[in-house]
């Protein structure tokens, strides 16, 4: 008998630079499908999956537009780049014996259905793994966000924030020894410290929703699966204390 899980429904917010690896740029196959494997696993376990991807590895907007290029255009160019990350993705997912959609926040129908919330909750109820591309489809706003509004708008009961470390310090822990992982905090302190986890925008609609927010260390094989067990793993992000006794089964 499948044991019982902590959340049935999840979304996984992956960034662009977590796919080009140690190649400095572009998509790196074996990342891809290290990421596959993961999402497999959890999948088994009966969790329904969405997953919001980063453009990072192709092209930033915010560092395109420091560089002197309009700042919507070079926006739209980076949601371009997302949805080249969401096609190998889905590509990888596929062959690792998943049924997936690709859904984007701009319209393009050669390679994917657009966002529709009904449509993408009705894909996950069927065991589809739904891919989210695009952004939110506007500029000004960072995939983190578009990730905070997809797993409101589709009732996923935690996000979870992959990172390169294993939760949130109070430095970097790359460069200073001394950093301190914080276990939990709630969304208002995040928000106070600058902390650099996800954006003020994604921080305040997750807090104003209620939602939880793992971040954790997407190289440690197993996070995910364990996270939705139940598990303490990473930093959970949360409104009130009594959300961790609730969430984490110690």
């Amino acid at each position: 008998m499948m044991p019982a899980m902590k959340f049935q429904r999840v979304l996984l917010k992956l960034s662009g630079e977590a796919l080009m690896g140690e190649q400095g740029y572009g998509i790196d196959p074996s990342v891809l499908q290290y990421i596959a494997d993961e999402v497999v696993q959890v999948h088994r376990l009966g969790v329904q999956v969405a997953i919001v991807i980063g453009g990072g590895n192709i092209l930033r907007g915010k560092t395109a537009a420091s560089a002197g290029m309009d700042r919507a255009q070079a926006d739209y160019m980076g949601m371009l780049a997302t949805v080249i990350n969401a096609l190998a993705l889905q590509d990888a997912l596929e062959h690792a014996g998943l049924t997936t959609r690709l859904q984007t926040g701009i319209e393009m129908p050669a390679v994917a259905e657009p966002f529709i919330r009904r449509r993408a909750i009705r894909h996950l109820e069927k065991e589809r793994v739904v891919i989210l591309a695009a952004g939110t489809g506007n500029p000004y706003f960072t995939t983190d966000t578009a990730a905070a509004l997809r797993a409101v708008e589709l009732n996923c009961q935690v996000l979870l924030k992959a990172t390169r470390v294993d939760g949130v310090y109070d430095a970097d822990p790359r460069r200073d020894s001394h950093a301190r992982r914080f276990r939990e905090l709630d969304y208002m302190r995040a928000l106070n410290m600058g902390l650099a986890v996800m954006d003020s925008t994604s921080l305040s609609l997750c807090k104003d929703n209620h939602l939880p927010i793992f971040v954790f260390d997407l190289s440690a094989s197993g996070t995910v699966a364990a996270i939705v067990q139940g598990q303490h793993q990473g930093t959970l992000i949360h409104a009130m204390p009594e959300d961790v006794n609730a969430i984490w089964a110690d």
